[in-house]
């Protein structure tokens, strides 16, 4: 038999059995807390507050596509004459560039906690 005949049958299984998994603990541990008494909807965790997370991820795209425009114009202007293609031109700048993006949001939102701080907010 050929395994890989098994795999449409198995993956939506194991999937099932996953999500079924987690919905039946999570039933089982409310129910566990109303036991004993204790309030379910008192335990919630509640997410933080992320107030610069568009500066981050604009910053990050922004920071990427300079970094892909900048490495297809170093491929079409600077090594227009190999024959080789400069897959590696495109990965690197888009992660330089990218991580200069995420570099400048840490700054900027550092510089706003230190200038919170000051003001006593």
């Amino acid at each position: 038999m050929n395994p890989a005949l098994l795999i449409p049958i198995l993956v939506p299984l194991a999937m099932f059995a996953l999500i079924f998994g987690i919905v039946y603990l999570h039933k089982r541990e409310k129910m566990a807390m109303i036991e004993r008494g204790m309030d379910p909807r008192a335990y919630k965790t509640q997410p933080m507050p992320a107030p610069y997370r568009n500066l981050k991820w604009g910053l990050l795209l922004i920071g990427s596509g300079l970094g892909l425009f900048l490495a297809y114009l170093l491929d079409h202007t600077v090594f227009t004459h190999s024959q080789d293609e400069n897959e590696a031109i495109y990965f690197s700048l888009i992660g330089i560039f990218g991580g200069i993006g995420l570099v400048i949001s840490y700054l900027v939102e550092k510089r706003e906690t230190i200038d919170k701080k000051v003001d006593g907010i």
